[in-house]
């Protein structure tokens, strides 16, 4: 049943490349003879004959060459739906307007042309303008697809609040490769502490698919960390997770990519790289560093309070003890190396901050007694 079909199918193809090749020797008969009146005769039958000829000529070499066409056709549909594929549906849907507007462009344009009363001219111009400017519309379209996002926003958020003086707009959050691979970005932007669209660049997803085919096991761990993280975002959380394909093929750096990409943007820099907090902040970009945010939200001790801590090891100097509260932070306890696997209680005496977090010092209540 299938073999039958696709000899159906097959005979079918070649019927329809016969009749476009039919058709394409019609029209040069057409263009010769506009071009050149006197080429061929002018009698009826003559004439006749002449424009069946070449038109049988023009079927038959389509006819013969439907295999070769219809195959190098097939590649370009799968090329096509390849490379769709692999894009964003933002890019799908500002393409689509792009080559919209192109399209319209193109055909006000092309109305003084066939005008002139010669069609082959008229068809000629037609179709090259629709063509350039259809594939203009595209391109430009999707190179500055987030300012015509973000204007499209800007007009929306005026539209609804007119009177409003002060328009409160979402601020792009761009993010570097060693926050994704954290994964605390995660969890904040699930309990709502960050807004507005997540900007991933192609530079980053690079980087970390590079760390991820590492041939070091730990750092191919935390590369495919970072991926998974990434899948999360995209799936589970509210915000948008945009992926920029701004490459600046002139910055060598990925720091200086990112920090260029945020500039163009107008947006911040979201982080936990000690470095690149620096220079960002020395360009005058904002930065939201996760591990900041860490250290704010700690528990906060004050001297005298009293806590029921477990020393579990010794400390760097004589007799010290340290424990941990759940967030991580330290506690150094004096006299508490003879305590350690013992849970007591304790009393600040002072609390020291310092770039790693908050460390706190305290000593047994019972010292006190």
């Amino acid at each position: 049943m299938n073999v039958i079909k696709n000899r159906i199918v097959n005979k079918l193809v070649r019927i329809l490349f016969f009749v476009l090749g039919f058709g394409i020797g019609f029209g040069v008969f057409t263009l010769i003879d506009n071009l050149l009146p006197n080429l061929f005769p002018n009698d009826g039958w003559q004439r006749i004959a002449t424009l069946s000829s070449i038109s049988i000529l023009f079927g038959l070499i389509l006819f013969s060459l439907n295999k070769v066409l219809t195959n190098q056709l097939l590649k370009l549909v799968i090329m096509v739906e390849t490379e769709l594929t692999g894009k964003p549906l933002t890019d799908l849907l500002v393409g689509s307007v792009g080559l919209i507007v192109g399209l319209v462009i193109a055909f006000l344009l092309s109305r003084p042309f066939a005008d002139l009363g010669i069609p082959v001219v008229g068809t000629v111009v037609s179709v090259l303008l629709h063509a350039m400017f259809g594939y203009l519309g595209i391109r430009l379209s999707v190179g500055r697809r987030q300012d015509l996002i973000t204007s499209m926003r800007d007009f929306g958020v005026k539209k609804s609040f007119p009177k409003e003086k002060v328009i409160f707009q979402f601020v792009p959050k761009v993010l570097d490769t060693s926050v994704i691979i954290d994964g605390r970005i995660a969890d904040i932007c699930r309990a709502g502490f960050i807004e507005g669209p997540l900007i991933i660049p192609t530079f980053v997803l690079e980087e970390l698919q590079h760390i991820a085919d590492s041939s070091d096991g730990l750092k191919r761990n935390r590369g495919r960390r970072g991926l998974d993280i990434l899948r999360i975002m995209q799936q589970e959380l509210p915000q948008e997770v945009i992926i920029s394909q701004e490459t600046f093929l002139e910055v060598p750096e990925v720091d200086s990519k990112l920090l260029k990409l945020t500039q163009k943007l107008e947006g911040k820099i979201v982080t936990i790289d000690y470095n690149l907090n620096k220079v960002a902040t020395v360009q005058g970009l904002t930065v939201l560093n996760i591990n900041d945010l860490a250290n704010a939200v700690k528990q906060v001790a004050i001297p005298g309070e009293e806590m029921e801590i477990t020393v579990v090891k010794e400390g760097k100097e004589a007799g010290q003890g340290l424990a941990y509260l759940d967030d991580g932070t330290m506690i150094v306890i004096e006299n508490g190396r003879k305590l350690i696997d013992k849970t007591i209680e304790v009393v600040v005496t002072s609390v020291l901050q310092t770039s790693a977090g908050k460390m706190i010092f305290a000593k047994p209540k019972s010292d006190n007694n």
